[in-house]
C-alpha cells in the first residue's frame, strides 16, 4: 500500500544507538528518505547488540528499517565536508551525540543553518542541550530513573526493576519524530523563513520519560503523595491486575470501571462483593485490593486460562492473554492488520531466512503500511548517495573509503 504522507522529506542520520534512530526508523516509514551515517568498518554499535548469528543483529534490522546507510568518518575533514554538503540537500538532520560533539567537528547548528537555512535540527541527549547537566552522558536507564519511571516498576517489598525494552530511547525517539514532523509543518505553512531556534528541537531522555509519568508530579505538590511500586497493579486503581490460572499461565484483567466491576464480579460467582458498599467506587476497591485480588485468584486458579478468558469476553470485561514472541507472531489480530511483515534475512546460516519483522504504527488505510526495507548492510548505499546526490566520482569515493 503506497501511503507515504512525507515522501520527498529527506533526512540525514547522524544517530547511534536506539533513540534518534528510532526517530528516523518512524520517519522513514512514513516515506521519508533516511540516510544513515555510520563509522567506517564497525557502523552502530547496534549492529552487534543481542547478534545471535551472523554479522548484523535483528535488533539494527528493525530498528534501523527505512534507511539507507552510508560510512563517512566525522572526525575527518572530508566527512565533515560531505555531512555539509548532504545537508544542503537535506530537510533534516536528526543526531545524538552528547551536547557540544556536533559544534566540537564543525558541525552545530550555526554551520548547519549557514549550509542550509531551511533545515530542522532534531537533538536527543541524555538531559538537554542546555542546563546543569546538559554535559552528563547518560543512557535511557539512567533517564528512565531520573524521570521517574524506576521508581514505580516493580514490587513494593524489591529494589525497582527496568522494563525488558529500551522504553527509554523509543519514547524520546517518538518525541523527536514528532518535533520534526512539526517543525517541517510549521516550515510549510509559513510564506517566511522560521528563525533558527525554531528549527532546533531539543528532546532529551529523562524528560521524555517524565512526559509520560501522569499525574505524579502534580500529585506530590497537591496533596503530598510520593508514589511507590505496587508490582502488577496500578496505583489507585483496582481491580487490575495478572492472576494465575490452572495451566500455568497468567492473564490481566482490569475490572476497574464502577459498571464492569459489576459484572466481574457475576462472572467470578461473587454477588457479595458486587453488592459490598466498600466496593461501589474505585478508592473504595483500592482499599481492598488485597482482598478482592484474593477473591478473583481463588476463581482463576479453577480454570485454565482459555476457560477463564472465553467467561470473562462474554461478560465485555477487559482481559487478555500475557503473550510471548511465538504467541504474537501466531496471532490472528496482528496477522489480519499485516503486523508481522517477512524478509529474508542473513542470520548466519548457509541460506538467508524469511524473518517478521513488526509493522508500522500507527495504521493508515486499514492495514499497516509495508516496510520498505529492513536496516542496510553497513554501507550499503555509500556509493549510491554519494554519487546520485553529490555527483561524486568513483576515483573520488574510493579515494574516500582509503581504497
Amino acid at each position: 500500500m503506497e501511503i507515504r504522507p512525507i515522501d520527498g522529506v529527506r533526512v540525514l542520520e547522524l544517530g547511534n544507538y536506539v533513540a534518534a534512530p528510532t526517530a528516523g526508523r518512524i520517519l522513514g516509514d512514513f516515506g521519508a528518505e533516511v540516510i544513515k551515517v555510520e563509522r567506517p568498518k564497525t557502523g552502530d554499535e547496534l549492529r552487534n547488540w543481542r547478534l545471535y548469528g551472523g554479522d548484523t543483529s535483528m535488533l539494527y534490522r528493525t530498528i534501523n528499517r527505512s534507511k539507507k546507510s552510508i560510512t563517512l568518518d566525522l572526525r575527518t575533514e572530508a566527512g565533515r565536508q560531505i555531512v555539509l554538503d548532504l545537508v544542503k540537500r537535506c530537510d533534516v538532520l536528526l543526531e545524538n551525540f552528547r551536547p557540544g560533539m556536533l559544534e566540537k567537528w564543525g558541525l552545530g547548528p550555526e554551520a548547519l543553518n549557514a549550509a542550509n537555512p531551511d533545515l530542522v535540527i532534531t537533538r536527543i541527549s541524555a538531559y538537554g542541550q542546555t542546563g546543569p547537566l546538559a554535559q552528563r552522558p547518560g543512557f535511557a536507564a539512567v533517564a528512565e530513573a531520573v524521570g521517574g519511571l524506576r521508581e514505580l516498576v516493580g514490587d513494593p517489598d524489591r529494589p525497582p526493576v527496568r522494563v525488558g525494552v529500551s522504553i527509554g530511547d523509543s519514547i524520546a525517539g517518538i518525541y523527536a519524530a514528532f518535533g520534526t514532523v512539526m517543525a517541517l509543518f510549521q516550515r510549510e505553512r509559513r510564506s517566511d523563513r522560521v528563525p533558527l531556534e525554531q528549527r532546533v528541537i531539543d528532546v532529551a531522555l529523562n524528560e521524555s520519560i517524565l512526559s509520560v509519568m501522569e499525574s505524579l508530579v502534580p500529585d506530590y505538590l497537591a496533596y503530598g503523595i510520593n508514589r511507590e511500586r505496587v508490582g502488577g497493579r496500578m496505583e489507585g486503581i483496582a481491580p487490575s491486575n495478572a492472576y494465575p490460572c490452572s495451566d500455568g499461565n497468567s492473564i490481566i484483567i482490569g475490572g476497574n470501571g464502577d459498571a464492569i466491576f459489576q459484572r466481574y464480579m457475576q462472572v467470578i460467582e461473587r454477588p457479595d462483593l458486587a453488592s459490598d458498599p466498600e466496593l461501589q467506587d474505585n478508592a473504595g476497591r483500592w482499599r481492598n485490593r488485597e482482598r478482592l485480588d484474593a477473591s478473583i485468584a481463588e476463581w482463576t486458579r479453577l480454570r485454565t486460562s482459555d476457560e477463564a478468558l472465553a467467561l470473562l469476553e462474554a461478560a465485555a470485561i477487559p482481559c487478555g492473554p500475557i503473550y510471548t514472541a511465538a504467541d504474537i507472531v501466531a496471532d490472528e489480530q496482528y496477522r489480519a492488520r499485516n503486523m508481522i511483515q517477512h524478509f529474508a534475512v542473513d542470520v548466519g546460516e548457509a541460506e538467508p531466512k524469511q524473518v517478521g519483522f513488526t509493522g508500522i504504527v500507527p495504521v493508515i488505510g486499514e492495514q499497516s503500511l509495508d516496510i520498505r526495507n529492513v536496516g542496510p548492510d553497513l554501507g550499503e548505499h555509500t556509493r549510491a548517495v554519494l554519487s546520485g546526490l553529490l555527483g561524486m566520482s568513483d576515483v573520488e569515493i574510493d579515494a574516500l573509503e582509503g581504497r
